[in-house]
């Protein structure tokens, strides 16, 4: 599920030149923003947690945009609660979190900030289930997010 979902991220990310900001984004549809929407909260999280991505800059593109309603329109309803509880310390800590920073620093805002552990947590507890969701989602509805060309 991960190469293909990779596989599908990687084709958008190729369409759009590797760089996603708000040029590019114009260039994609809905489920293609909410697929790599996915695509960092899945890499972040997993890798450090939501102040890991909300510290690399991914905040405000997955809290203040409708990520967790589009998600519920996969029918990954999971996901979206998980994102309201993050969304309270988010809207707490951003402004510390978002700041530059030493390794020390960032590390000190785990023990500063437990309010994102539950949440974390959750994430790779579910990660697996969510994935497959996903997964299924993109493979039932191939056309929205590649265009397929026979040679």
């Amino acid at each position: 599920m991960d190469e293909f979902i990779k596989a599908v991220t990687d084709a958008i990310y190729a369409h759009i030149g590797g760089e996603l900001n708000g040029e590019t984004m114009s260039h994609l549809n809905a489920d293609q923003i909410t697929l790599l929407a996915w695509s960092i909260l899945h890499e972040e999280v997993m890798d450090g947690g939501f102040i890991q991505l909300i510290h690399n800059g991914y905040g405000a593109f997955i809290f203040q945009n409708p990520f967790g309603k589009a998600m519920r329109g996969w029918g990954i309803d999971e996901v979206a609660t998980l994102l309201n509880r993050a969304r309270k310390p988010y809207n707490k800590y951003h402004d510390m979190i978002e700041r530059d920073c030493t390794d020390e620093e960032f590390m000190a805002m785990f023990e500063q900030m437990p309010e994102f552990d539950d949440c974390d947590d959750s994430f790779v507890e579910h990660e697996e289930q969510w994935t497959a969701a996903v997964a299924y989602y993109v493979d039932e509805h191939l056309d929205h997010f590649v265009t397929i060309e026979k040679d």
